[in-house]
């Protein structure tokens, strides 16, 4: 029994061992097969990264543009220390680096070092040619690891490090061009679009798929283009082209930059909106930002106005009301209005006039712009009426305007418009809020036949293979009948012949509009800011125009009035419009004019 114990223990100390040297064969084979060794690959994957989409002007500039960035690297102990001197006096001659910069950096570096990050295509080809010839030159030799006792020899590297988004216009069409931000994506920095156009057609702008090149690898670790390679397709994004002119945006943006000097104003904001297609031929700010470079001082600018920053629209609103009104039946333009002299109390609230007047026909209320007058026309509407004709006009609804983060603006609640004091403030622009570009779709209603345009600043989104598409058009809901609408055309054209805007009055252009002077209210009270506005339309034989200016808390003395700030800036704008050819001024015009004339 004790023989046959020990011959056991005997097999089993030497299946023991057996055991143990076998499993210590296989990890000693792991090991090997898995330690980076550094030995040369035959194989070599590259990988051709996508870029962001252009934004493009409908005269053909790029407004935003991507370029590729590379980074050079080089491992400091492949370098030949006789060579140093000559590799970074040519690193440097191709890369445009400083050559004591660069002798620093790899002085105070072993292994792989970084020599920049944000190299251009142009510079990276250039480096790329370098290396080959360091190569023939020499430069690099062979380096044994000690570690592993297996030798390398690691040349100059230069590979994509991201993209980098250019604005070519620098702050032009800003803020509505917005802005990106970077991110990580797999190593390599790529970028989102966070406002304006480059946020809403984000989907678009991205880059949809990197292209992807195999090959055998020469001895720079270029890849063999020959029968053996494979290569996929890259698609970068697509390119958004959009209705606004960089001519004239330029061109009204220096305009409203002096006016804004002037005037003391916060911003100035303008647009030029094709009255029957919605398409904005320009969409301008006082307030701009060079989206490459963004500090501190930039972000109040940030924000698109036009679309976020509601506000009181005062007397601009007036002609809205009496279109509802003439809608309704309610109201014959040479009705006589009784306005009491320029002051007149309703319930609890006086209401007073900047000109005053005994009597004034309905369509005079509108042209001479009398609070009273509007007043008493408003009570005719009853709550359905004007409530849902102030939303049919877009009010409280987002405008539709391919811009992100646009405010919808506040009106009452039907029950609200019950109230006489109600009525009679909404109908001269108080007690609601709304947005500029709210205020320009709703007069494109009075310039396009009583049908309301949606704006947009988009024409078309070309693909990388130059598939065409076209933003969905959104129906043109008739707001009020044709008759109405041509009704109001001539009062408009009226206030600027007889009224409030004569100052935008011109030979051989059909032009109307109203004028509008708010108050602006602080912490539940009115303060003394004023925001000034015009808003109406330009017109010539063949093109018609709806055109909106608001001036922001101007703070020169007397020029918080629109007459005085908003009028005079939609005057250049028209003139602007004249000498670029957008209008052409015809005699046939303004006979037509003169014959419109209300009695």
């Amino acid at each position: 029994m004790e023989h046959s114990d020990a011959k056991k223990i005997k097999i089993l100390f030497l299946f023991v061992v057996v055991l143990l040297g076998f499993v210590i064969f296989l990890g000693t084979l792991f090991y090997w097969a898995t330690i980076d060794r550094r030995l040369p690959r035959l194989d070599h994957k590259e990988v051709n990264h996508a870029l962001r989409g252009n934004i493009i002007s409908a005269d053909g500039f790029k407004l935003a543009t991507s370029q590729k960035l590379y980074k050079a690297s080089v491992d400091t102990r492949n370098i030949d220390p006789k060579k140093f001197d000559l590799f970074v006096k040519l690193y440097s001659l191709y890369s445009g680096d400083d050559p004591k910069a660069v002798a620093a950096t790899l002085k105070t570096n072993i292994g792989t070092t970084v020599l920049s990050y944000r190299i251009d295509s142009k510079t990276a080809k250039y480096l790329q040619e370098l290396s080959r010839k360091l190569y023939k030159l020499g430069v690099f030799r062979s380096y044994e690891d000690p570690k592993t006792g297996v030798a390398f020899l690691h040349g100059l590297s230069v590979i994509e490090s991201g993209e980098d988004r250019v604005y070519p216009s620098v702050d032009s069409a800003t803020p509505i061009l917005g802005y990106v931000k970077k991110i990580e994506h797999k190593n390599i920095t790529k970028t989102t679009g966070v406002k304006g156009i480059e946020r809403y057609y984000e989907d678009k702008l991205s880059a949809v798929q990197d292209s992807l090149l195999t090959g055998s690898r020469d001895i720079s670790n270029a890849i063999i283009l020959d029968g053996d390679s494979t290569s996929s397709r890259r698609y970068d994004g697509y390119d958004v082209h959009l209705t606004i002119s960089l001519k004239i945006q330029k061109i009204l943006e220096n305009a409203l930059d002096q006016q804004a000097k002037i005037l003391e104003a916060k911003e100035i904001v303008v647009a030029v909106m094709n009255s029957e297609t919605g398409e904005i031929l320009t969409l301008a700010s006082s307030n701009r930002f060079n989206p490459d470079l963004i500090e501190k001082k930039d972000y109040g600018a940030l924000n698109i106005s036009a679309v976020e920053y509601i506000y009181e629209p005062g007397s601009v609103l007036k002609p809205v009301a009496f279109a509802l009104l003439l809608k309704a039946n309610k109201v014959n333009p040479y009705d006589i209005v009784n306005v009491h002299g320029g002051s007149y109390k309703l319930g609890n609230k006086i209401i007073k006039d900047t000109h005053k007047a005994d009597k004034l026909t309905a369509e005079d209320v509108i042209v001479e712009s009398s609070n009273i007058g509007t007043a008493i026309l408003a009570q005719k509407l009853d709550a359905v009426e004007f409530y849902q004709g102030l939303k049919d006009f877009g009010f409280s609804l987002r405008s539709g305007v391919d811009l992100p983060f646009e405010n919808p603006g506040v009106i009452p609640a039907m029950n609200r418009f019950n109230s006489s004091i109600y009525k009679a403030t909404v109908a001269y622009g108080y007690g609601m809020n709304a947005t500029f570009m709210q205020i320009l779709k709703a007069y494109s209603v009075f310039n396009n036949n009583g049908r309301i345009s949606t704006p947009r600043l988009v024409k078309k989104i070309v693909s990388p293979a130059g598939q065409e598409l076209f933003p969905e058009k959104a129906p043109e809901n008739q707001v009020v009948p044709v008759s109405v609408a041509k009704r109001m055309q001539k009062i408009l054209i009226k206030v600027v012949q007889e009224g409030t805007a004569k100052g935008t009055r011109m030979e051989g252009l059909e032009i109307g509009g109203k004028t509008g002077t708010a108050h602006i209210a602080e912490g539940g009270e009115y303060v003394r800011s004023y925001n000034g506005s015009f808003f109406g339309f330009a017109n010539d034989k063949t093109h018609h125009y709806t055109i909106g200016v608001l001036v922001r808390e101007a703070k020169k003395r007397h020029a918080y009035f629109a007459a005085q700030s908003a009028v005079p800036i939609f005057k250049e704008v028209v003139e602007k419009l004249v000498e670029n050819g957008y209008l052409t001024p015809s005699s046939e015009i303004q006979v037509n004019q003169i014959s419109n004339k209300a009695p």
